[in-house]
């Protein structure tokens, strides 16, 4: 399940410096690994503690294996991208390409890192960027207005009439400068019309506040600032200093990197708390297979039922679905492996219309 989160911003804000700490994410956890796709595309292990634990009671022979998500680093863009300024055509191109987005906005003061626009505020950062992505959503709506308006009339397309109505509320939202994540839907036929539409404010978004050193732990006041401009959006605000991510990537050991976040009195590193919280972004959540051979992770999309999970694995495993063996991660762990569970009554049988929860530990019986 290849699913992208884009990191955007303008320049000097710590755009680059935080991929490049996720780049090196393999340094700051057993078993963490990171590939470069192309130059600005990296596929990182999403940290699980759950998978230590499964390790240390099963001893899988061939190890365990993570779950991934795609981390993509978006050129920076400058104002009036919408109008093709800059790298600003590549820019929204690629930002449409991706799932979710991860807005890294500059929340510290440097007089030796130069802001393009000559001073702080995150909050201003935010609007340009946003700006310029609601000016094209809003070429975008008005486009498909004049199409839905022409096939209403015609042929009586009930699709298109449904579509109007969600174009419409979109444009009022984008004309008063708001994203169209905003913007709430009436019923599940609005929101499937509205999928349909592949706006760049419509995507999940997660606010990456930039700090200096000593705000890594409380945040400051430019992150305040951020919070209170972001209250009224479905957006989620994490706080990190990528400047301390980038010594810690830098540490040998697991020891040094834990002793260094004690220090600075951090329990886990911003990067493993980004990649956490750009996997929850994406909605995506974790089924978990466990015994002697391998001990593994595996991605699917909230709300999925057991059939589709199994086709996670392989796709006959879906075509011939007959039922599904579960057991919660919490009884594999406190009763000490799959046998117990089973002596115990913790293993469910389940069919297809169970809705599989994150931290289920899943084995599947098929016939093809």
């Amino acid at each position: 399940m290849s699913l992208q989160c884009g990191i955007v911003g303008l320049p000097n804000v710590g755009k680059s410096t935080l991929f490049n700490c996720l780049s090196n994410a393999k340094a700051q956890s057993a078993n963490f690994p990171f590939c470069t796709i192309e130059p600005n595309v990296g596929v990182i292990t999403v940290p699980d503690e759950r998978l230590i634990k499964l390790g240390e009671i099963c001893h899988p022979e061939r190890g365990v294996i993570p779950t991934t998500v795609e981390i993509v680093d978006i050129a920076g863009l400058v104002k009036g991208a919408s109008k093709g300024e800059g790298l600003g055509n590549k820019f929204l191109a690629n930002i449409r390409e991706t799932d979710a987005i991860i807005h890294v906005l500059r929340c510290f003061d440097d007089e030796n890192v130069v802001h393009v626009d000559g001073s702080v505020d995150p909050v201003r950062d935010k609007e340009i960027i946003d700006a310029e992505l609601q000016l094209k959503d809003l070429e975008t709506v008005e486009s498909r207005i004049q199409k839905c308006e022409k096939s209403a009339k015609a042929g009586g397309d009930k699709f298109a009439k449904l579509q109007l109505e969600v174009l419409v509320k979109y444009r009022e939202a984008l004309s008063q400068g708001k994203n169209a994540r905003t913007v709430e839907l009436d019923n599940k036929e609005q929101e499937a019309a509205a999928k349909d539409l592949f706006l760049l404010t419509n995507k999940p978004v997660m606010y990456v506040c930039n700090v200096d050193e000593d705000s890594a732990v409380t945040g400051n006041a430019y992150v305040e600032q951020v919070r209170e401009a972001v209250k009224d959006e479905d957006a989620q605000v994490l706080v990190l200093a990528a400047k301390i991510e980038s010594e810690i990537a830098e540490l040998e050991s697991y020891e040094e990197r834990q002793m260094f976040l004690e220090e600075i009195g951090l329990q886990e590193s911003g990067v493993n708390r980004l990649i956490k919280a750009a996997y929850a972004l994406l909605k995506l959540r974790t089924f978990l297979t466990a015994g002697s051979d391998e001990v593994r992770a595996w991605t699917f999309r909230e709300g999925m039922k057991a059939p589709q999970c199994a086709g996670v694995i392989h796709t006959d495993f879906e075509r011939g679905f007959i039922r599904a063996e579960v057991i919660k991660y919490e009884d594999f762990v406190a009763l000490g492996g799959e046998a117990q569970c089973r002596a115990a009554g913790k293993l469910g049988i389940e069919g297809k219309d169970y809705l599989v929860q994150d931290g289920d530990i899943m084995h599947f019986l098929f016939n093809v």
